[in-house]
């Protein structure tokens, strides 16, 4: 392809490191610069490219390369375009406006923030099938069928904060607390192995119990003894401690934002600061995490609005892993008479997150099973592509209630989840679908 036949190229650098220097250096001269996610064919799952325009691809290239920025590749920026994705849509039943942003959707065009508003204020039933129908078909060109299994285990409800929606926060009184030992945790850890899979999920409230010598000594541990990859969910720390956790084998770490609208985030986080939690989103991703964010819908005061903001901020920092779930309320909380968020609002949100942020990985998420039965399968269907299944031991399971009447999403759940759907199970897998395993390619998170 000719260098006149695209408006956009992407830079590929060496590393995590080269990609942020690189469009650092690239910005402090002038150059416009966007931080996507990579196509399949030019990088891993995962992998962020630096975009830049046609007409300064050569002066970005040789200024890098000065600075002696590694560059792994330079590769045509092709939109991700849905061919007749327009034709069959029921034209005559849906508005224009909505047609109109389809039509982006069908070239491979960059939605607005005005387009995406658009889509989560639909409410007409043949506009939200058409949303959750072009989702889920990105979602099969960009990252196949294949549905990625995960298991977690919520070591801790011990927590220092006291977030006014959390059913672990520190102030609830009537919460019987507990810490699981380091052998408690490598027993299902060990149990996850025999499944096959691949990553665990180590997730707590914000437990200063558990320093980061401990939580080093337990990564180690688990990489010695199985080699799986590892997710942390501890909350925010120092970023000398991310360092350290990389350097010990952690590889993902899910830090979810909640909301970017400053005055709910602090209204529901009475002693937290959303400065300091985006700065640590921007520290995971400095250092090589595959990084987690993430949103919950229906909190008091929020607005679609709001949520468009969420979806640009997660498509702007790069985001890798982007978790959407309804807000729930949990018992002896502030926000127990709070009504429960939306289901179709939540699959939205995970519709319109797949259109804009394309090779993403987005969990069909434990909230929305536990708001709707179905919730898993339909989520599934607009554009999600993870499960997470809860291996927490049963003495201490239904006391990480974060919020109340949790859907405890087990193994036999999840393959009902990924039959119904017609989905792939991962090659991984080393357990009985009863025939219906169908592996792709996995792809490594």
């Amino acid at each position: 392809m000719q260098k006149n036949e695209v408006m956009n190229y992407l830079i590929m650098a060496g590393s995590t490191n080269h990609m942020l220097r690189g469009d650092k250096l690239l910005k402090d001269v002038g150059i416009e610069t966007a931080l996507v996610p990579a196509p399949a064919e030019y990088g891993s799952v995962c992998a962020i490219a630096i975009r830049v325009k046609k007409d300064v691809v050569d002066q970005a290239e040789n200024l890098l390369r000065k600075n002696a920025i590694e560059i792994q590749g330079i590769y045509p920026d092709i939109p991700k375009k849905l061919s007749g994705l327009i034709e069959k849509l029921q034209q005559d039943i849906l508005s224009e406006e909505f047609i109109g942003v389809m039509k982006k959707v069908e070239a491979g065009e960059e939605l607005s923030y005005e387009d995406i508003v658009l889509l989560l204020k639909t409410e007409r039933k043949a506009e939200m099938d058409a949303l959750f129908n072009a989702a889920d078909r990105m979602r099969k060109e960009i990252v196949g069928d294949v549905v990625d299994v995960r298991g977690a285990i919520e070591f801790s409800n011990v927590c220092m904060k006291d977030c006014k929606y959390c059913g672990v926060r520190r102030s609830l009184p009537t919460l019987e607390r507990y810490r699981m030992t380091e052998d408690e945790i490598m027993e299902i850890v060990h149990e996850l192995k025999a499944m096959g899979l691949q990553t665990v999920i180590l997730q707590s409230g914000e437990d200063s119990w558990w320093t980061a010598e401990k939580i080093i000594e337990l990564i180690k541990r688990i990489k010695k003894e199985t080699g799986m990859r590892i997710t942390l969910s501890i909350g925010e720390r120092p970023r000398e401690e991310y360092a350290l956790f990389k350097e010990a084998g952690a590889n993902n770490y899910l830090l979810k934002i909640e909301t970017t609208n400053r005055e709910i985030f602090d209204f529901i986080h009475p002693d937290d600061d959303f400065d300091e939690r985006a700065k640590c989103s921007e520290w995971l991703r400095e250092l090589g995490y595959l990084n987690g964010s993430g949103c919950m819908i229906g909190l008091p005061g929020q607005r679609p609005e709001d949520i468009a903001r969420d979806i640009l901020f997660f498509k702007e920092m790069g985001i890798n892993m982007i978790g959407i779930g309804p807000f729930l309320p949990a018992k002896g909380t502030p926000f127990e008479k709070y009504p429960p968020g939306s289901v179709e609002m939540t699959l939205k949100a995970v519709a319109v997150t797949r259109i804009v942020c394309k090779r993403v990985f987005i969990p069909a998420t434990t909230a929305l099973a536990s708001l709707d039965p179905e919730g898993q399968i339909k989520a599934l269907q607009a554009g999600a592509n993870t499960v997470m299944l809860i291996n927490t031991p049963n003495k201490y399971r239904y006391k990480y209630q974060i919020y109340s009447n949790k859907n405890m999403i087990d193994l036999e759940a999840a393959i009902r989840a990924i039959q119904v759907t017609g989905r792939k199970f991962p090659s991984y897998l080393k357990i009985d679908v009863g025939g219906h395993k169908n592996a792709g390619n996995t792809q490594e998170q």
